[in-house]
């Protein structure tokens, strides 16, 4: 195998497809990566779970494969000089590479010791543009679960209705949802649910433009498509919670605020909350404003936010990581509270009456001397 290209191409698919390769397995090819030279050249990362594969043109003067260690070809890469690089790999997998006055030689591991990816029968495709991708998997994946316990939990659901694209996470603490409408002709009923680590490694990939996003389903695997990249995943089998019949369709109050003037809030009194020294910020909504308390050992803090709406003297306390994570999310800068008791959840929904997005947060128990 030999072929040369520029540095910033090669670099830019072994970036890609390094967050697939295992970090540390007992199976050596595990940790590397696949590079294979034909009409082009293309590089793969999979760990069993997940796998990516970019490709892009190069000048290929020898066709073959070859597995590199990840971490060690990409340290090579990104130091090497802004110039040519040229892999060679010999019958004997010693591979050379070589750039400007650069000049390395490291032993690889035969191509056909690495895993097949999978393939699968497509039940449905959808397609949605890179850049709402990116933004509904950055306004949700906060509230993917990260126990293990409920594996289902640790990914979001994505469920194709009404010409609309919804994704939700959950965590046992909160939920967000984020929907946004499809280009017509796309199927409904389609429901799946994607490990978050997989939709990280999308929003990661995915750019701000335009350009699609294909998603083909299969029965046990989901492949996303992003220009030249293909990211190959697994499917999450469970019961999904049953976010409907989560989210109350009635509140007493509802209270309208800004974005970041409540965040700035939270954010203030947060200042004496730490990991060691934790407690609850306590929201009092009242008629026009809403107070901010909080009392650690630190010391007391007190803050207020105007609102619009009356909660006629509400308390409710939340864990403040929580609730900012929400308020942040939020793809909107009028934002309306609804809350009906001090133990109940309090919903955040756009002021202006859109379905967007809905970020749900259940509170933290007051006792009568917090705050």
């Amino acid at each position: 195998m030999k072929f040369s290209c520029e540095k910033v191409f090669l670099q830019n698919a072994v970036n890609i497809s390094s967050r697939a390769a295992a970090q540390k397995s007992s199976i050596p090819s595990l940790e590397g990566l696949l590079v294979e030279a034909g009409s082009s050249v293309t590089v793969s990362g999979y760990d069993l779970k997940t796998g990516i594969v970019t490709n892009f043109e190069a000048d290929v003067t020898e066709q073959g494969a070859v597995i590199l260690n990840a971490r060690l070809f990409g340290d090579i890469i990104r130091k090497l000089p802004d110039d040519v690089v040229t892999i060679d790999a010999d019958e004997k997998n010693m591979v050379r590479i070589t750039c400007g006055m650069s000049d390395f030689s490291i032993m690889g591991i035969p191509s056909d010791e690495y895993p097949e990816l999978p393939t699968f029968e497509v039940t449905g495709n959808i397609s949605i543009a890179q850049r709402t991708m990116k933004s509904m998997i950055h306004e949700t994946s906060f509230a993917i679960s990260d126990n293990e316990a409920r594996p289902i939990h640790t990914g979001a659901l994505l469920e194709t209705q009404s010409g609309s694209l919804t994704m939700v996470a959950v965590d046992g603490y909160r939920l967000a949802l984020r929907r946004e409408k499809l280009m017509p002709g796309q199927p409904e009923g389609l429901k799946f649910v994607v490990p978050g680590a997989a939709l990280a490694e999308v929003e990661k990939i995915a750019s701000d433009t335009d350009d699609p996003v294909k998603i083909a389903l299969g029965d046990k695997h989901i492949l996303f498509t992003i220009g030249s990249t293909l990211l190959i995943s697994r499917r999450l089998e469970g019961e999904f919670l049953n976010y409907r019949n989560a989210i109350s369709a009635a509140s007493k109050y509802r209270i309208e605020c800004s974005r970041r003037e409540l965040i700035s809030a939270v954010e203030r009194v947060s200042l004496i909350i730490s990991d060691k020294q934790k407690s609850p910020v306590r929201f009092i909504f009242s008629d026009g404003r809403v107070r901010l308390l909080t009392s650690t050992p630190l010391g007391k803090a007190a803050d207020e936010c105007a609102v619009r709406g009356d909660g006629e003297g509400l308390e409710i306390g939340f864990n403040n990581a929580y609730i900012l994570d929400a308020l942040k999310a939020a793809p909107a800068d009028s934002l309306l509270l609804l809350l009906t008791s001090g133990v109940s959840p309090c919903m955040i929904i756009p002021a202006d009456g859109g379905d967007s997005f809905l970020y749900m947060v259940l509170p933290v128990r007051l006792r009568a001397n917090e705050g």
